[in-house]
């Protein structure tokens, strides 16, 4: 495994991390919850390879996500850099509740990346700044968590006011292949020190199957989901990409990918750039997959 620092937490991490997002799930609807026989195994194999960054949050997989990592980490804890984030932005009675729940769930006294769950510059601006970045704080004070961090869904433009604030010392945000607009902020933040994690590296899971026109895009890149994973980790500016792995055969190939050291050449970035220009249309309509924006009122399954 090879890894890198997280800018200025002092961290070194695997440059693959394990997104507890896309765990494999037993059961339907509201009793549905993630499959320990499945997801326990994918979690320590990826560990014994090098992982050692799990990211998770109060709300994945039907709010079971949390419990299942807090199990896996028996025996792993002192070895992982534990993420995790906080949805709440109003009620600081909700807030601090979110972090006594997680710390309950993940079984540890302390968690090291905490994240405001998905921070913008109107979130930060009205919220953040005049009053929960004092109980982040307080939390880090009292040793519950070790580093201020967020997770990012905005413009390029506030990216950047948001690293100039000073605040947070790592950001996780979206990039891959076909979602490339926050770019220049990232080159930006890693300038500035801080850790930039990138969620969504396969598009959500858009770019885990096949395509012939991509799987012949770079002679020595035979699977798509290999080639998003090395465009993404071949950016010097990014730290680590987290792979929400739902099964044993992805954390597998996504460890085999995360081992090697041969990066993608400025040629083979430019042939990916050449062909998704011809393809921007289509680039254009790109959606992360998230279902942040469901339930529709309307009733449309809009992802």
């Amino acid at each position: 495994m090879i890894y890198r620092e997280l800018g200025r937490t002092g961290y070194r991490v695997s440059q693959l991390g394990f997104g507890a997002m896309r765990l494999p799930m037993v059961g339907e609807g509201e009793a549905a919850r993630v499959n320990r026989e499945l997801a326990i195994p994918m979690l320590h194999r990826a560990f014994e390879a090098g992982v050692n960054y799990v990211d998770t949050a109060v709300g994945y997989c039907n709010q079971d996500s949390q419990r299942a990592v807090g199990e896996a980490l028996v025996g792993w804890r002192d070895r992982i850099v534990l993420s995790t984030k906080n949805p709440e932005y109003n009620d600081e009675k909700v807030w601090w509740q979110n972090l006594e729940d997680s710390l309950e769930r993940l079984r540890t006294d302390h968690i090291d990346i905490y994240n405001h769950h998905g921070i913008n510059w109107e979130r930060y601006s009205t919220s953040v700044e005049p009053k929960i970045s004092q109980w982040m704080r307080k939390a880090r004070d009292q040793g519950l968590i070790r580093h201020i961090c967020a997770s990012f869904h905005d413009s390029l433009e506030n990216l950047i006011r948001i690293v100039d604030t000073g605040y947070v010392e790592s950001i996780t945000l979206q990039y891959n292949i076909l979602d490339r607009k926050l770019e220049e902020g990232i080159a930006y933040a890693h300038a500035q020190g801080l850790g930039v994690v990138v969620m969504g590296p396969v598009a959500g899971g858009r770019l885990g199957t096949a395509s012939p026109v991509l799987e012949g895009l770079l002679p020595q890149v035979k699977r798509v989901p290999d080639l998003a994973l090395r465009f993404v980790l071949s950016n010097p500016n990014v730290t680590l990409a987290l792979s929400g792995m739902s099964t044993l055969q992805q954390v597998e190939e996504n460890i085999a990918t995360a081992s090697d050291s041969i990066s993608l050449s400025a040629d083979d970035q430019a042939a990916i750039v050449e062909h998704l220009e011809r393809l921007k249309g289509m680039a254009d309509l790109y959606c992360t997959g998230c279902g942040y924006c469901m339930p529709c009122p309307s009733g449309v399954r809009i992802p």
